[in-house]
């Protein structure tokens, strides 16, 4: 077909508007190469026996079309230099045989560093993967943008390319296309360069930051709306629910497998219509499961329009092949297939294709132009946002949210990697993975498993529970047995709706800045070694620090782990308020009902209340929780959440600002500008004065005028609550604490009531608890006095005490590309505190020792165990990294109380 006819077929909504042609003053050829300077640190590099060189846009890159930075180009002796302000590129032309690493290479002019053609990418901090289908737990991850070495290639050689039409088609063959990226360890400036080029991520929906449904499950119409109700009556709060694949017709009588479907099951669902105006009507929005790798078959009620547009007799009754690649059908199959759908009031879809990564296109991945067709096509109308939900399709797929990661296994191995693989997908720009929380399938039954998947998807960039067809496959909270389950997935659901508006602001501003809502630690801290090892916790917005519990509790404390690394600065427990210095690492212990999230000093979040149904939209009261101890300013980004008008400016946005001089606090909440419909006429407005003394005055004005509030303090978690406010559209609000000669920071020491909590949980004699308790103030003071009873306990209550009375530990790192790492601290330096190591590893069914080292431990190391593999043992003997993390924690002397375990009778 050619690009006329082309042009011809494809719906105007699929006719993008490109600027792939970088700018000419941007381009210098040197014989069969062409380099483009498209910043001062990300040049394009080309070669071409032929010299033929491509400017229209790739799958991967729409925009080079670029501001020229300034750079100087020289050549003498057949070698060509481009040096910019950060890079320094040779290419001895005079050869011109291609990119080779005598040809080749680029230097960093901040650190030296030098690249060239072939070397290996040891640095890269990796990215994502397209699924995780059939994987449990670890699986290898894409290569990222970002690199401890300061560098990264994008092979772009093999994508394909758009023509005039525009459809995609191959590129000539046998030419070099890569984009090489030198920013040292300016992560975001990459991250944000590489959008300006590739694509920015849209703004999604509001809605969408809620709860979702999903089960795949022969559901009857009325079982559905029961279920429903049911989730009210619990107040289970949720936003989105979906329908998998029983919505459609399974049982086809004929060569149809069922699992491709695009017409309603009227036994199962009567009046379809009815229940999305039902769902509707309870504040749900919906999707339909698709598989369409097997077309359109005879028993579809769109099949004979289907086949009727793609040149088929109906009469035949045989089958449309899906050919994605082919205008003809993919104008037919958005028209007849999806868009009737919509019309009754589906959402959106979700796109599970699970089918091959080929199709009639050489070349063409059909993933990545499914999910290219459908976001564009659910946004035909211009004023609605359009999103898809499907697996990743490699690089430029960040305009295209949301991600689903696949039928995950529900094991604890899933959980741990989940967390750890959704913070680097922002290393390639792709920050809205949604994945199967509480597992899609295998596994056992485990409601600690199911709550703690759930509050991880509290704090991921979205949360879907979901889980596979089966009698014993439910994760309905009120179906477990132990009671506590429910109330703590209860307060998780409802607290993710209460983090909408900072949720919101953050989703904006992934859109306007190409920052993911959820990023790894070093993109904050490229320069701490400690952020390149603690993978289970991720920066969680601009305010907080999210480092869920992956690990089941332990039999013998009872309690749940995770050892955090808080940077330099100061931070506190997001829930309990507890303060934490910075430049540390620190074993938190928690039950169920506990995550472990924190907050940085001077951080604000706003938040709504906690509501049992509902509660997505802009609120009407606004919780504002204000954390004490820096400057700071947020804005809070509100809109319709749903429409482009904010294209237009229809936007509200809110300045918030805490000052800090001496011991007062001057908090001010800007009156709001821009379009302020949006929001309410009058807004209650809640404050939460997180880490404050209460004996403090305080002065509260609204518009210049002083009000009377009510003021109540929590004790337990030094919070100073202040109620009674309004806010008008128009109206500003000052306040002002004084601490006046005292300190107005609370921040008192929590050692002694968290050694007593975690006793209480402990699986120990009762009498030695007692008599832990009875001595608490001088094991404070000196935790050697606790060495006694050092001989009674399991290792795991030593460890428990040992970190919380000494700040020192170890730590297994698991689940990166490096799953040899260990991590261990001293965050007081006392040489007291020494370690032990000894290499374990299995000879012939035994476990052998070597390698042995001991010393004083260090404030911070990171390292590699010498010796045999972490992943295997002698003669290839695979052993699991969990077995390896319990030899490791077990032959570590990481605390006074071994040497005194050691001198005990």
């Amino acid at each position: 077909m050619s690009i006329v006819e082309q042009y011809a077929i494809i719906p105007e909504h699929f006719k993008l508007t490109f600027k792939p042609n970088a700018a000419p003053d941007a381009i210098v050829r040197a014989g069969n190469a062409r380099f483009t300077v498209l910043t001062d640190r990300l040049i394009r590099l080309e070669y071409d026996p032929q010299a033929r060189f491509e400017d229209r846009p790739s799958q991967a890159f729409w925009f080079r079309e670029q501001p020229v930075p300034p750079f100087a180009t020289r050549e003498a002796d057949g070698t060509l230099e481009i040096e910019t302000d950060a890079l320094l590129l040779r290419y001895r032309s005079r050869d011109d045989h291609g990119f080779s690493p005598d040809a080749l290479s680029i230097t960093l002019k901040a650190s030296g560093v030098e690249w060239r053609p072939g070397d290996a990418p040891d640095g890269n901090l990796l990215g994502t993967t397209r699924t995780l289908d059939g994987i449990n737990g670890y699986t290898p991850l894409e290569l990222g943008l970002m690199s401890r070495a300061g560098w990264s290639v994008l092979d772009d050689s093999a994508t394909l390319v758009f023509n005039d039409a525009p459809w995609l088609e191959p590129r000539e063959a046998g030419t070099t296309d890569w984009y090489f990226f030198g920013y040292g360890h300016d992560y975001k400036t990459c991250l944000q360069d590489y959008c300006r080029i590739s694509g920015h991520m849209p703004l999604i929906p509001r809605w969408i930051l809620g709860n979702w449904w999903s089960r795949y499950w022969h559901y009857t119409q009325d079982e559905m709306v029961q279920l429903i109700r049911d989730f009210e009556s619990y107040e289970l709060p949720f936003s989105v629910c979906i329908m998998d694949m029983d919505w459609h017709l399974t049982e086809t009588g004929n060569d149809c497998s069922g699992w491709t479907g695009y017409t309603w099951n009227r036994q199962l669902f009567p009046d379809p219509e009815g229940l999305i105006r039902f769902m509707h009507g309870k504040g749900l929005r919906t999707a339909l499961n698709l598989h369409p790798a097997e077309g359109i078959h005879c028993h579809e009620e769109g099949y004979a329009e289907m086949a009727r547009r793609t040149g088929i007799d109906p009469e035949s009754k045989q089958p449309v092949p899906f050919r994605i690649d082919s205008p003809e059908f993919v104008s037919a199959y958005f028209e007849v297939l999806h868009h009737p759908y919509e019309d009754m009031g589906v959402d959106f879809w979700w796109l599970d294709w699970q089918q091959g990564l080929t199709c009639a296109l050489p070349g063409l991945d059909p993933l990545w132009l499914i999910n290219h067709l459908h976001f564009y096509d659910l946004g035909r109308s211009g004023t609605h946002r359009p999103f898809i939900f499907s697996r990743w399709g490699r690089e430029g797929q960040q305009r295209y949210p949301i991600g689903f990661s696949g039928d995950s296994y529900r094991t604890w191995d899933t959980l741990r990697f989940e967390a750890y693989m959704t913070s680097t997908a922002s290393n390639i720009a792709y920050g809205w993975w949604s994945h199967d929380i509480g597992g899609h399938t295998s596994g056992v039954e485990d409601p600690e498993l199911y709550a703690r998947w759930i509050q991880f998807g509290v704090f991921s960039p979205i949360n879907r529970v979901h889980i596979t067809k089966g009698e014993y496959y439910d994760m309905r909270p009120w179906v477990f047995e132990d009671a506590e389950v429910l109330d703590v997935v209860r307060d998780a659901l409802q607290l993710r709706h209460a983090l909408i508006p900072y949720l919101y602001t953050m989703a904006h501003r992934a859109h306007r800045d190409s920052l993911p809502l959820v990023q790894p630690m070093y993109y904050d801290y490229p320069e701490a070694d400690e952020a390149y090892h603690c993978p289970h916790q991720y920066l969680f917005g601009t305010e907080l620090i999210a480092a869920p519990f992956v690990d089941p509790a332990d039999p013998d404390t009872g309690l749940s782990r995770q050892v955090v690394w808080l940077p330099d600065g100061e931070w506190s427990n997001f829930f309990t308020g507890e303060y934490v210095g910075g430049d540390r690492w620190q074993a938190v212990y928690g039950t169920l009902a506990d995550m472990p999230v924190f907050a940085r000093a001077g951080a604000i979040v706003p938040m709504g209340p906690h509501a049992a149904w509902d509660n997505i939209a802009n609120p009407e009261t606004l919780h504002l929780h204000v954390f004490a101890g820096a400057n700071n300013t947020f804005t809070l980004y509100e809109d319709d959440g749903e429409t482009n008008a904010y294209r237009a400016g229809h936007v509200c946005q809110t300045h918030i600002a805490q000052e800090w001089r001496g011991n007062r606090l001057t908090l001010t909440i800007d009156a709001p500008e821009g379009d302020t419909s949006l929001i309410p006429a009058q807004r209650a407005v809640v404050l939460h004065l997180r880490g404050v003394r209460d004996a403090a005055d305080l002065v509260v004005e609204i518009d210049g005028r002083a009000v009377d509030v009510t003021r109540v303090y929590d004790p337990a978690t030094e919070t100073l609550r202040i109620e009674g406010l309004t806010l008008g559209t128009a109206s500003a609000l000052r306040l002002v604490l004084d601490g006046g000669s005292h300190s107005l920071l609370a921040r008192r020491n929590r050692t002694r009531e968290t050694v007593l909590r975690l006793l209480r949980f402990f699986r120990l004699n009762t009498g030695i608890r007692n008599r832990i308790a009875s001595e608490i103030d001088a094991i404070v003071a000196d935790p050697e006095q606790l060495a006694p009873y050092v001989i009674t306990m399991q290792t795991a209550h030593a460890r428990a005490l040992f970190e919380t009375l000494c700040d020192a530990g170890v730590y297994a790192v698991t689940d990166t590309h490096d799953p040899t790492m260990v991590v261990v601290w001293n965050n007081r330096d006392d040489a007291r505190i020494t370690y032990r190591y000894a290499d374990a590893y299995l000879h012939f069914g035994m476990l052998r020792a070597s390698n042995h080292s001991h010393g004083v431990a260090p404030r911070y190391a990171a390292f590699t165990p010498p010796g045999r593999s972490w992943r295997h043992g002698a003669y290839g003997e695979h052993v699991h990294p969990t077995q390896w993390q319990a030899q490791i924690d077990y032959l570590n002397l990481f605390s006074v109380a071994e040497e005194h375990r050691e001198q005990t009778p």
